[in-house]
């Protein structure tokens, strides 16, 4: 299969510079992932569209500030680091930019000495292997003089911190939002689960991998990233029980989506457990777990494009990705929603 047939053209004005004033009050397209038929709805709308006995999956990782600005000791030279992964205590793989200035034995200073770090070791594909020194709590620390990791389509500057996290983020860990779960309010959660709809949390983590270009042509070419996932016991028994009972699982979001197809057996059937997953998904896949899906807008020809295609059928997204732009829907992280159902 072709990247290319995964192109669409979008005006650069549609890209969502900042949040919904109001998490639920954003637009959501209906998809029949059948049929192709559309509907516009607000977001807030979308309890009408869950049933009694249905499951809903959210992604309950929390984003770090993970974008420090810092100084190189001996030159006093402007540093970005950018944390990827936490490898042990207060060792991080990192971007960092200007990559250049930062060789092995490197020494870097943040917030006038508050927090220092040290380049230990560079890996293969170029990031660095980072050593941090610091007193008291290191969340704390980072939570006090990092930014939040946005896309970088996203120019403007985030004015609240928690604009970029779900209300319901609990396992710090991610580099980038679960973004269709912004849109969920906790009062709009309890009128869904006073309806009789199951609500169950998973967690994985999101690498910046998930902004990585497709840079092959065809798709099977492609090398996903991976990521860190945990599916707890409780979680596993309510989808299982949904499924036996005749509901619907229904994620927020393509990270809930992959977790699950990740643990999920050939009968439909999902199993606890944590790990790393580098599951690609695109058509010609066939779900084993996921019934529907609420997510955002996803950039042209990327894997996530991909991956609601396999749900429905790369003709009916192209299509009602063309009606978002016409109807003028906002799109990416900070944008409008759709429900795939």
């Amino acid at each position: 299969m072709d990247v290319k047939d995964y192109y669409y053209d979008l005006p650069e004005e549609l890209i969502a510079q900042h949040p919904s004033e109001e998490r639920d009050l954003c637009r959501l397209l209906l998809l029949d992932k059948i049929s192709g038929e559309t509907e516009h709805k607000i977001f807030k709308d979308i309890i009408d569209e869950l049933h009694t006995g249905d499951c809903l999956v959210l992604n309950d990782t929390r984003v770090l500030p993970a974008r420090l600005i810092g100084e190189k000791e001996d030159t006093h030279g402007k540093m970005e680091f950018l944390l990827l992964k936490r490898i042990e205590k207060d060792t991080w793989q990192a971007l960092v930019k200007p990559g250049k200035r930062a060789k092995i034995g490197s020494r870097f200073s943040f917030g006038d000495g508050i927090l220092k770090a040290e380049v230990v070791d560079i890996s293969d594909e170029g990031s660095r292997i980072i050593k941090f020194f610091y007193d008291g709590i290191f969340e704390e620390v980072l939570d006090s003089l990092g930014e939040m990791p946005l896309p970088p389509y996203i120019t403007e500057k985030l004015d609240d911190k928690e604009k970029y996290q779900t209300v319901y983020s609990k396992n710090n860990g991610s580099a980038a939002a679960p973004t269709a779960g912004l849109h969920f309010t906790k009062e709009l959660l309890s009128k869904i689960e006073a309806k009789g709809i199951k609500i169950a949390y998973l967690t994985l983590h999101v690498g910046l991998g998930t902004f990585r270009p497709v840079k092959v042509d065809k798709i099977e070419e492609h090398f996903m990233h991976s990521e860190y996932f945990n599916v707890s016991e409780e979680t596993s028994n309510i989808i299982n029980s949904t499924k036996a009972n005749g509901g619907r699982i229904i994620c927020v979001g393509t990270t809930s989506v992959r977790t699950l197809e990740t643990v999920a057996e050939k009968d439909g059937k999902v199993i606890a457990k944590d790990g790393w997953t580098d599951i690609f998904i695109y058509p010609g896949y066939q779900y084993k777990v996921v019934d529907a899906l609420i997510t955002n807008f996803h950039l042209p020809e990327s894997t996530l494009l991909m991956l609601v295609s396999a749900l429905s059928s790369r003709e009916n997204i192209i299509n009602a990705y063309e009606l978002a732009v016409k109807e003028q829907y906002r799109f990416f992280s900070f944008g409008d929603a759709m429900f795939i159902r």
